[in-house]
């Protein structure tokens, strides 16, 4: 993997440090309801502020239209992070110009400052070279841990590399060596789970991980259009039936390339999509012209989890079927389950990422035990697609 810069070799005592995080988190009536992203961002900021750092944290939040909105202000969130981390933390109601740099002036070593949200300026997505200068006027190092942001071009979150020190925050560097042992150097045999609703979605992800892994296990709504390929009936099923030969393109490449792809072999249908419809477990062969599958069948979950008990390395994207509803969760839970046993037991390395996934590990109450899960959602899915990440690429040592 391209080695990048981490706080390891930043000089950042008595330095005026800004720090671009994704505090970009869940808020209802002005508090935050969610602090999974902050936590994650705190052995950073504490890190640099015990360093002697003056810490300056940059963030977008929400998206703001035209300019300033107070719903969209960041001043809620710095009080959250004060919360998580246990020490003070001042807000400046600007991110540039005087207030912004008379709230800088004022930190002592150790202190940490919130400026306000990024995007209050259209400038910040645009990249602008004077708006990236107000910015880089603020700070004499740049630290970026905002991986889930790192595959936007922004003024923070990549514009601020090309004007001071840039270096890789704990969580970035958590991430970057997660996914790097995921996909570029892993232990084989090493696959990849893709499911969710639509392959038309994941085309790209598809292709690339097919040229990394040994094997590509297939799951959800994507692996009926793959089924219907093969001829199988899959009735009132959500079913791409315009992407039914690009499905067969991904199988043919992957027969000539000796790679296995997994697909269900029977499924948990119904004539009804809700809460505990009547179900019954069919064959791939045999699923009726009214009738929609919504999970995979026991067998199908047998056959992944031996599969799982033969890899060393595993990645994951997206659930088996329809975990938010009751039965049709059966599928994701279970393997969940046994991947998780698997990787607390040091026999598997698991990293999982996207937030239909990040939602049903927890739902399986697995996530605590898989190796990594990533909480970025775009930026996970363009790495796993084989995309340079512009937040990424200005951290590496040229």
């Amino acid at each position: 993997m391209t080695a990048f810069r981490t706080l390891d070799q930043a000089d950042v005592k008595d330095k005026r440090v800004l720090v671009r995080l994704d505090l970009n988190v869940p808020t209802e009536n002005g508090k935050v309801t969610d602090v999974t992203r902050i936590e994650r961002a705190a052995p950073t900021i504490t890190e640099l502020a015990d360093k002697g750092a003056k810490v300056i944290l940059l963030s977008h939040f929400g998206r703001p239209k035209e300019g300033p909105e107070p719903k969209f202000s960041l001043e809620p969130v710095a009080k959250a992070v004060s919360e998580v981390i246990g020490r003070p933390v001042a807000f400046a109601s600007d991110c540039v110009g005087e207030v912004a740099e008379a709230a800088v002036a004022k930190l002592a070593p150790g202190d940490i400052l919130c400026l306000e949200n990024t995007r209050f300026y259209k400038d910040e997505e645009k990249n602008t070279p004077a708006f990236v200068d107000k910015l880089a006027a603020l700070g004499d190092v740049w630290v970026n841990d905002a991986f889930s942001a790192a595959h936007r071009a922004h003024a923070s979150t990549e514009g601020l590399g090309h004007k001071l020190p840039a270096y890789a925050g704990r969580s970035m560097q958590a991430e970057l060596e997660a996914l790097g042992k995921a996909l570029e150097q892993p232990k084989r045999p090493v696959a990849a789970v893709v499911g969710g609703a639509k392959i038309s979605g994941k085309l790209d992800l598809l292709g690339n991980l097919l040229d990394k892994v040994d094997v590509l296990i297939i799951g959800g709504g994507m692996a009926n259009t793959f089924l219907a390929a093969a001829g199988k009936p899959v009735g009132k099923s959500l079913c791409e039936t315009d992407l039914i030969p690009t499905a067969q393109e991904i199988v043919d490449k992957a027969n000539r390339a000796g790679k296995q792809i997994l697909l269900p072999v029977d499924a948990v249908v119904a004539e009804k999509f809700e809460a505990n419809a009547p179900s019954k477990v069919v064959g791939v062969d045999e699923v009726g012209p009214t009738e929609m599958i919504l999970d995979v069948g026991p067998r199908s979950i047998e056959h992944v989890v031996s599969e799982l008990e033969r890899l060393k390395t595993l990645l994951w994207n997206g659930p088996f079927g329809a975990f938010e509803i009751a039965p049709f969760d059966t599928g994701t839970v279970e393997i969940a389950e046994a991947a998780a046993e698997l990787s607390a037991a040091g026999k598997l390395v698991t990293v999982a990422g996207g937030g239909d996934t990040v939602a049903a590990l927890n739902h399986a109450g697995a996530a605590d035990r898989f190796t990594y899960i990533s909480t970025a959602g775009g930026a996970f899915l363009e790495w796993l697609e084989g995309k340079a990440l512009p937040g990424v690429e200005i951290l590496k040592v040229k």
